[in-house]
């Protein structure tokens, strides 16, 4: 079972239904690719850029904002286990969607496989970690049909 948590606290994008249903299937798709199984939770904000920036500086000591920010925790509670937070900047995706020529669904789902990845312990500071990372999101995102 997984249980993603929203909270949704801008209102540049509207998040429907459908979006969370698309961002359920992508956390899903993401722990099927990591062969994990078990019960999981994880929590999604929808921020501001001005929030997403004082969060990158609080927490990174980067006084920039971002797409995406991830807060892994890997606890377990109740024999669930607890991944983290995921903060998405909507505005960052109206942006990025605009300038790749994406849908907004291709970016937030883009956006969450990747944070998902960083909750399970990847990154990309080095090249071989990059390599490794943008492999699985391929892959990841060409099993959920989400090209453009």
């Amino acid at each position: 079972m997984i249980n993603v948590l929203y909270d949704n606290r801008q209102d540049a994008m509207e998040i429907t239904k459908d979006n969370e249903a698309a961002i359920e299937k992508a956390v899903e798709a993401v722990l099927i690719n990591e062969e994990l199984d078990g019960d999981f939770e994880v929590s999604i904000s929808f921020v501001t850029n001005e929030e997403i920036k004082e969060l990158n500086k609080e927490y990174r000591n980067v006084d920039t904002e971002t797409d995406v920010l991830s807060f892994p925790m890997n606890e377990e509670f109740n024999g669930v286990n607890i991944l983290g937070d995921i903060v998405i900047s909507t505005q960052k995706i109206i942006e990025q969607a605009n300038e790749l020529n994406h849908s907004l669904e291709r970016e937030m789902i883009y956006l969450t496989v990747h944070s998902m990845l960083h909750l399970l312990g990847y990154d990309h500071i080095n090249q071989d970690e990059k390599s490794d990372m943008r492999a699985k999101e391929k892959k990841i995102m060409k099993e959920l049909n989400i090209f453009k």
